[in-house]
């Protein structure tokens, strides 16, 4: 996954450095020299990530950073603090300052490239959240913002460490700073109390003696109601290492031993801010969509909202210069099934498609009804070959679903045909649904239960179903 990445150093070898690095890694670079140009070149230009020096003449790295996260409109973006200071409480006023993360010199490669791809990821993430959010108030559903309580009092902490002195102090440290803090010493019984009530962010010692403490932040990954929970490593200065893998593989944080406890409560806040955004992002479209932008049948977003927020999506897309796809799908012979077992019959299909629908495609996806049995699924950060795998991969779940039916035959199976078209620098939401749709049509007309790319505008395009329609 690549990104837009701004460096702020007023040293320029520092900046050269560092832009070659992330450069090789593919990343886009643009550069600041001090914290007055970072602040306005992140307003402008709305980077996935902060490099930000501590040492900067003028206006200082904390500084900086206590400014951007002042202003809505940018305190979303992360931030990393780079540094020579090395000392915890360096860290600490960093963390205070509003970063997301600090980083040492000299740098670690592996340790900054663990770090960017971590918090560009859940950019990515929040970018969408904040897309759908303003989606749906365009559409006069909601007005135009929101406020998001960041105070993390009585968030609940779970605790996973089987060292009894370094969990005592954790609990009664945490349970004094107004935490709801829970203990466990081994892995079976905290995953039974996390699933049936999720705390705001797991600590968890990788020094497990029964298991793997990554291993067991990995199987919280997995399952759907903890997905999205932080999750923040205890580990020895000796196995870093092992805690990059763990940031690619989706653990949010790392904090060394023995702990230090004021780096303990600065980095949880983060951590429970970040998700409470999250969630109060979610719930703001969530909880106030009505009929106006859901479908009533398969509670998908309705054609309206497509629309809308297609608009949205490719005015994104084509700025950042990044891609998008999406695809259409529709149920082959669906007719078929209203012929045979009813109309009913059908609405039960549709509204099972529309769950698998769900369940296989990416959060930061979006599916909708676009009429009958047509749906369209749009894909940001998706260019033309992962937008054939994950249509590939939709036709052949939905190929492998036996879909229950209130019938005496119990189940059917049904396909899919499917048509994809990628961005391009000329597209408006018709021209790329057209393509998309005429790849679609192609595939029906030659066999059905298939994916076929768009039709490269140097064939003979067979008509579109929707200039058919049209006429």
């Amino acid at each position: 996954m690549t990104g837009l990445i701004l460096v702020v150093d007023d040293v320029p070898a520092n900046v050269k450095l560092l832009e070659v690095k992330l450069s090789g890694e593919y990343y886009d670079v643009i550069t600041a020299k001090d914290g007055y140009e970072c602040i306005e070149q992140v307003k402008n230009r709305k980077p996935d990530l902060v490099l930000l020096d501590v040492m900067m003449p003028g206006m200082d790295g904390f500084e900086t950073c206590r400014k951007l996260k002042a202003d809505p409109e940018i305190a979303h973006i992360p931030v990393v603090m780079v540094t020579a200071l090395s000392e915890p409480s360096d860290r600490v006023q960093g963390l205070e300052a509003g970063a997301d993360d600090f980083i040492t010199k000299p740098i670690n490669d592996m340790a900054l490239f663990a770090r960017v791809r971590s918090l560009v990821r859940i950019k990515v993430l929040i970018d969408e959240l904040r897309l759908r959010d303003r989606s749906v108030s365009q559409l006069g559903v909601l007005p135009d913002g929101f406020g998001v309580n960041t105070d993390v009092t009585g968030a609940k902490l779970m605790v996973i460490d089987d060292d009894a002195l370094q969990s005592k102090r954790m609990f009664e440290r945490l349970s004094a700073a107004n935490y709801q803090v829970s203990v466990f010493r081994e892995s079976a019984p905290a995953a039974d109390a996390a699933r049936i009530s999720p705390p705001d962010a797991f600590i968890i010692n990788y020094e497990l003696a029964e298991m793997d403490g990554l291993r067991l932040a990995m199987q919280f990954k997995a399952m759907e109601n903890l997905r999205h929970v932080p999750i923040i490593m205890l580990v020895e200065e000796e196995s870093q290492h092992q805690m990059l893998k763990g940031l690619d593989l989706g653990v949010n944080d790392y904090l060394f031993t023995p702990i230090d406890f004021n780096e303990l409560f600065a980095r949880v806040k983060t951590q429970v801010r970040r998700k409470r955004y999250q969630e109060a992002l979610k719930s703001n479209y969530q909880e106030s969509l009505s009929l106006a932008v859901t479908d009533k049948l398969t509670k998908l977003y309705n054609r309206h909202y497509l629309d809308t927020h297609l608009k949205n999506l490719i005015s994104q897309a084509l700025a950042s210069r990044r891609p998008m796809s999406l695809m259409i799908l529709d149920m082959d012979h669906f007719k078929a099934v209203n012929d045979t077992y009813g109309h009913d019959v059908g609405d039960e299909v549709l509204r099972a498609l529309a769950e698998v629908m769900v369940s296989t495609i990416r959060s930061a996806d979006l599916a909708a009804r676009y009429g009958g049995e047509e749906f369209v699924v749009l894909m940001p950060e998706t260019d033309a070959s992962r937008a054939y795998e994950a249509a590939e991969r939709l036709r052949k779940k939905v190929e492998s679903t036996p879909f229950a039916i209130s019938h005496a035959d119990g189940q059917i199976f049904k396909t899919l045909s499917i048509g994809h078209a990628t961005i391009q620098p000329t597209d408006v939401p018709e021209t790329l649904l057209k393509r998309a749709d005429a790849a679609l049509y192609e595939a029906k007309n030659t066999g059905r239960n298939k994916v076929l790319p768009v039709i490269e505008p140097s064939y003979s395009l067979p008509p579109s179903r929707l200039a058919m329609q049209e006429e």
